[in-house]
C-alpha cells in the first residue's frame, strides 16, 4: 500500500477525514449540550437543574464510550471493522437529525441514544484500523516502527481535533441563533464524513477491516467461550448488581441522578469482569498475560485523566457561561466556543509532539508509555490549578478573565497529547490480536467512566454556592498528579512487562 499521506499509509487519509467530520458533529453538539439542558428560552431549552443536567450529560457521554465495548466485539466477531464504522456513522447522523427536531425531552433523549449507539460502533473500530495500517509495513531502515505508529496516531489525533475545533465554533454560533439548527449542523458534518469514507475506503484499505478478526484468528471453541461472556455472564451480573443497588437503597433508579450513580458501579464491574475473563480464561501466553496487565494499568490512568479532562463540557462550560468575562470588543462570545481552545492547541502541537517522539526514538531517548502517561496526568493537574485561581476570583464577586480557561486548556491539551494518542497506539500494540477490537473498546470504557465522573462532578457545580468552587477544582489538581507520580515510579517494572513495546 503506497505511502502518500505525510509519509504514512494512504488509508490514514481516509480515516483522518472520516474522523474529522465525525468529531465535528460530536464535539459541536457536546459544546452546547449542557447549556441547552440548563437553559429555558424561547428556543425550547430543557430548563433542568444543574444536578440533573450534569447527571444526564454524564450518562450520555459515558454511554458513548461504554458502548464501544460491544461495538468492538460485534466488529471482531460479526461484521468487521469497516461495516461497523459505516453503520455507526449512519446512526450518529440519524441521532443528530432527531436532535434538530424542536420537541420535548423524550425526543431529545431518543436522539442522544442514537448518537451514543452509533459512536459505540464507529469509535473503537476506526482507531483499530489506524493500528492495522502499520502491521504489514515492515521495518524501514533506521526507523523505530513503534514510534512511527505513535506518530501516525498523533496525526490521526489532529483530525479529531481539527473536526472538534470547527464544530465547537460553528455549532455554538448557530445554536446561539437557534438551538436545533445547531444540532442539525452536527448531522450535516456526519453526513460528509460518511460520503468521504464510502468514496475512498476500497482503494485505501484493501482487505483491512473487511472480515471479523476473531473469525480469522481463533477456533470456534474459543469464539463460543468469548461469546458466552459477552452474551450471558456480563449482562446477567449487571442486572443482579442493579437490583441489589436499588433494593439496598444505594441508588434510586427512578431518577436520572440515581441512574448516573448506578452506572459508576456498572462500568467498573464491566471492566473488572472482562479483564478477569481475559486474564483467567482467555488462553493467554505468559507474555500476553503481562501485556494485558499493562492495559489494566493504562485503563486506570485513562479513567483518571478523562474524569478531569472532560470537565471541559460540564463544570468548565458552566463556569465559562456563569463566571467568565467573555466580552470581546462589545461582543459577548457564546460560552460553548471556548471549548474550541483545546482543539486549537491540539492542532498546533499534535504534529510537533508526534515528530518529537520519532526524533527521541532515533536517539534512544523515547520515554516509555508509563512515563508519558505520568507526565500527561501531572499536566492535567497543573491545568486545574488555574481553575482554582479563577474560582477564587469568582468568590470575590468578579468575573474571571478568559485567560484562566485558556491556560487550563493549554496544559490539558499538552497532557492529552502525552497520554491519549499514545494510549490508543499502546492498546493496538499490547492487545492479543484476537481481542484487539474488544481491548480498544475497553480503552474507551475507561473514557466512559471518566466522562460519567466528569458529568456528575459538573452536577455538583452550584452557581449559587460560589465558595465551594476552589475546593472542587483542587480535587482535580491533587488526584491526577498523585496517579501520575505512581505511573512514573512503577515504570521500571511495567517496561519489563511490555517487553520490546514502547
Amino acid at each position: 500500500m503506497s505511502k502518500t499521506f505525510f509519509g504514512h499509509p494512504r488509508g490514514l487519509a481516509t480515516l483522518f477525514f472520516t474522523e474529522m467530520w465525525e468529531r465535528f458533529s460530536f464535539y459541536g453538539m457536546r459544546a452546547i449540550l449542557i447549556l441547552f439542558m440548563t437553559t429555558e428560552t424561547a428556543q425550547q431549552g430543557l430548563d433542568l437543574d444543574t444536578t440533573t443536567a450534569g447527571a444526564a450529560y454524564g450518562l450520555y457521554t459515558a454511554a458513548v464510550y461504554l458502548l464501544s465495548l460491544p461495538g468492538g466485539w460485534i466488529a471482531d466477531n460479526v461484521i468487521g471493522q469497516r461495516k461497523a464504522i459505516w453503520y455507526g456513522g449512519i446512526l450518529i447522523m440519524i441521532g443528530h437529525a432527531i436532535l434538530a427536531i424542536p420537541a420535548g425531552p423524550g425526543v431529545f433523549f431518543f436522539g442522544l441514544a442514537f448518537v451514543a449507539v452509533g459512536t459505540g460502533f464507529l469509535k473503537p473500530n476506526i482507531s483499530s484500523i489506524v493500528g492495522s495500517l502499520y502491521e504489514d509495513e515492515g521495518q524501514r531502515e533506521g526507523e523505530d516502527m513503534g514510534a512511527r505508529r505513535d506518530a501516525g496516531f498523533s496525526i490521526f489525533y489532529m483530525a479529531i481535533n481539527l473536526g472538534s475545533f470547527f464544530g465547537q465554533i460553528f455549532v455554538p454560533l448557530l445554536a446561539n441563533y437557534n438551538w436545533h439548527m445547531g444540532f442539525g449542523l452536527a448531522a450535516v458534518g456526519m453526513f460528509l464524513g460518511l460520503i468521504y469514507f464510502r468514496m475512498t475506503e476500497e482503494e485505501s484499505f484493501g482487505k483491512i477491516g473487511l472480515a471479523p478478526e476473531k473469525q480469522q484468528l481463533v477456533s470456534s471453541v474459543e469464539e463460543t467461550s468469548g461469546s458466552s461472556v459477552m452474551k450471558y455472564i456480563i449482562p446477567s451480573t449487571l442486572i443482579l448488581v442493579l437490583i441489589v443497588l436499588q433494593v439496598t437503597g444505594r441508588v434510586d433508579l427512578t431518577s436520572i441522578v440515581g441512574i448516573a450513580e448506578a452506572m459508576k458501579y456498572v462500568i467498573v464491574l464491566v471492566a473488572v469482569t472482562y479483564f478477569a475473563y481475559v486474564l483467567i480464561a482467555g488462553n493467554l501466553t505468559s507474555t500476553e498475560f503481562k501485556k494485558v496487565l499493562v492495559i489494566v494499568m493504562l485503563f486506570i490512568g485513562g479513567a483518571t485523566f478523562w474524569s478531569g479532562f472532560e470537565q471541559a463540557g460540564s463544570a468548565l462550560n458552566l463556569f465559562a457561561r456563569d463566571f467568565t468575562d467573555r466580552n470581546i470588543f462589545g461582543w459577548d462570545m457564546p460560552a460553548g466556543i471556548l471549548q474550541s481552545v483545546n482543539s486549537g492547541f491540539i492542532i498546533i502541537f499534535a504534529p510537533i509532539i508526534g515528530a518529537m517522539w520519532v526524533w527521541l526514538a532515533k536517539k534512544n531517548l523515547n520515554p516509555r508509555t508509563p512515563i508519558k502517561f505520568g507526565l500527561g496526568l501531572i499536566l492535567l493537574g497543573l491545568g486545574f490549578y488555574f481553575m482554582v485561581m479563577a474560582a477564587q476570583v469568582a468568590t470575590e464577586g468578579a468575573r474571571a478573565g478568559m485567560f484562566f480557561l485558556v491556560l487550563t486548556y493549554f496544559f490539558h491539551s499538552i497532557g492529552e497529547l502525552f497520554l491519549s494518542p499514545v494510549g490508543l497506539s499502546s492498546i493496538t500494540k499490547l492487545s492479543p490480536k484476537r481481542y484487539l477490537g474488544q481491548m480498544m473498546g475497553l480503552w474507551f470504557v475507561a473514557t466512559s467512566l471518566g466522562n460519567l465522573i466528569a458529568g456528575t462532578f459538573g452536577g455538583n457545580f452550584d452557581p449559587s454556592n460560589v465558595q465551594q468552587m476552589p475546593d472542587l477544582f483542587w480535587t482535580f489538581v491533587l488526584l491526577p498528579v498523585g496517579v501520575g507520580l505512581i505511573f512514573i515510579a512503577t515504570n521500571p517494572v511495567v517496561k519489563k512487562w511490555m517487553g520490546d513495546i514502547h
